[in-house]
């Protein structure tokens, strides 16, 4: 996943509320836009990243008929845009790196945000930070913000290691306490720039560096606890941990939330803690763009303006436990979630967080050199 920010901007989120009015609150309706273009958009998002209702409202009030194509790792999405041709209108890249290298390679085209009218509602923390890598916010709006944390069986680990533990890195790298926990399943995010820096920050290192040497003892690391992982996945977790076929899990917040939820819903008699390490974590923005050859631009852009309307990602927030960023949005979202540390970090919490800049190409070729050959080995 899915990108990364130095964290003040979550409080922001909270403590601009109150400064929003009851037309940000309610959302501009898109009903009234209109363009020549056949009333069809084509959407690729991040798999369990909606709500069940969205596409179906947007579908009513629009007429626009939406076809949602879901992914599980930026590569994928990466791979289709760089191709060209993919046929999709909106695509959800996370900020940095890939956001970033992606509009260096002049795959997205401006949006116009003269159509974007509810763009007013969205945080102007979040934009500004956005605009270090996407400059006066020429090619993308925020959508979802987040941490990477760790999900674990609360019954299967403390029944292992003797006790709940606290979130630390220890449950995903050091090889003792993997060793303890292999027979109930570890698994790990299905990416380097995901899995690298945490790796760095458990050991003590600085988790952003492009140093090669690091990235050696990062691997090293990784290749002591391979045996103890049960697969490398960036989605399977979430139903794996809510089933209890897994003990322990690095995944994206929201995520993990979800599998939290599943397992209560299910009342199947697993108990999902998600937690943040103390060594600090990777803070997360995806984003909404437009393709540079997309087949429906206005389209595209009347989809983008529904999913700003605080009621609109307020529901998907209660949904996928990711928060957003539209502050007027808190209005609608349950308490349950606002008051959630590991969706609302703490000021400790996001002060541990650091975002992770696009990597130089030799590092980028050697990175991902190292990281296929860890999953080939484990395959």
């Amino acid at each position: 996943m899915r990108n990364w920010i130095s964290l003040g901007v979550l409080i922001v989120l909270g403590t601009a509320l109150t400064a929003c009015g009851d037309d940000t609150v309610s959302g501009k309706s898109d009903a009234g836009a209109a363009n020549n273009e056949e009333k069809i958009v084509n959407v690729y998002n991040w798999s369990d990243y909606i709500a069940a209702d969205t596409l179906e409202n947007f579908q009513k009030e629009t007429g626009i008929k939406v076809r949602y194509d879901v992914y599980d790792s930026m590569s994928m999405l990466e791979a289709k845009l760089l191709a060209g041709g993919s046929g999709y209108d909106v695509v959800f890249p996370s900020l940095t790196p890939f956001l970033a290298q992606q509009i260096k390679a002049g795959i997205y085209q401006p949006l116009d945000w003269s159509k974007l009218t509810n763009s007013a509602g969205l945080s102007p923390t979040i934009l500004k930070t956005m605009s270090k890598n996407d400059p006066e916010n020429t090619y993308s709006v925020p959508y979802m913000v987040a941490p990477t944390g760790i999900g674990i069986n609360v019954a299967k680990v403390k029944e292992r290691l003797g006790a709940v533990p606290q979130g630390s890195g220890d449950l995903l790298f050091s090889p003792e306490v993997t060793a303890k926990l292999e027979d109930c399943g570890i698994s790990l995010l299905d990416d380097p720039v995901d899995v690298i820096p945490a790796v760095l920050a458990w050991m003590g290192k600085d988790p952003i560096s492009q140093d090669p040497a690091d990235l050696a003892a990062a691997m090293e690391v990784l290749k002591e606890i391979r045996p103890n992982l049960k697969y490398i996945h960036s989605s399977s977790y979430i139903n794996d941990l809510a089933n209890g076929d897994l003990c322990v899990a690095q995944g994206y917040g929201g995520d993990l939330i979800q599998a939290r939820d599943r397992a209560k819903e299910a009342d199947n008699g697993v108990e999902i803690m998600a937690l943040l390490p103390r060594e600090g974590t990777a803070f997360v923005i995806d984003t909404m763009a437009i393709p540079k050859d997309a087949p429906h631009p206005g389209n595209a852009h009347i989809f983008i303006n529904y999913m700003m309307r605080p009621g609109v990602v307020a529901a998907i927030t209660n949904t996928t436990g990711y928060a957003n960023a539209v502050p007027a949005s808190l209005e609608n979202v349950d308490d349950a979630i606002k008051s959630d540390p590991f969706i609302y970090p703490s000021d400790e919490e996001r002060a541990k967080g650091f975002s992770v800049p696009p990597a130089d190409k030799d590092y980028e070729r050697e990175r991902t050199r190292a990281w296929s050959t860890l999953k080939t080995e484990i395959n």
